[in-house]
């Protein structure tokens, strides 16, 4: 069954072509749930939102554009919804905070420890990371989003920008002192 067709049943509210739409998308999506998620378990909430929203909303899907970018917006506005009821974001003077250079060595840092303190971010500063810096929104649309003002977005996007520094310069620093004990 082709992508349309799919679509369309799901639209009629049909579970089988909802549980085949689940798969085809459930791993990219969840992927997205877990930049925007402290833990594992709060993503799989975030995507089992998600999916909820989706198969409530498809019938809003005008085949305009790509479907699974729509997917994505949808499962980005779900996480995000989260976090806005929980006011985390600080306001903060941009012109105290420095934007950080984070230079990463692909060598040195593995992806896997590359997310995994990009997780541990507190949530307004890993918000504002992701967007700006892995979805490519600009701070206009951050704050629009968040509900944030411009200047928020940025200062929150420095300061994890300088969290990020720190723990990539720490985690270098452990391991060429590792590296030096072995010699």
């Amino acid at each position: 069954m082709g992508l349309d067709q799919l679509i369309k049943k799901c639209k009629k509210k049909n579970a089988e072509a909802q549980k085949q739409l689940y798969h085809m998308y459930s791993s990219k999506l969840f992927a997205i749930c877990l930049k925007y998620s402290n833990d594992y378990a709060t993503a799989e909430d975030t995507l089992q939102d998600a999916f909820i929203l989706i198969f409530e909303k498809i019938k809003q899907y005008k085949h305009k554009g790509s479907f699974e970018g729509w997917l994505k917006r949808v499962t980005i506005n779900t996480a995000l919804q989260k976090f806005r009821k929980q006011k985390v974001f600080d306001l903060s003077n941009v012109d105290q905070m420095e934007d950080a250079e984070v230079e990463i060595n692909d060598e040195e840092v593995s992806l896997d420890y590359l997310l995994q303190i990009i997780q541990q971010l507190p949530d307004r500063y890993r918000m504002v990371f992701n967007l700006y810096v892995l979805d490519g929104y600009a701070h206009k649309e951050i704050a629009e989003l968040l509900e944030i003002s411009i200047g928020t977005s940025k200062s929150n996007l420095a300061r994890a920008r300088n969290i990020l520094k720190t723990k990539l310069e720490t985690e270098r620093a452990s391991c060429i002192r590792a590296i030096d004990k072995q010699r």
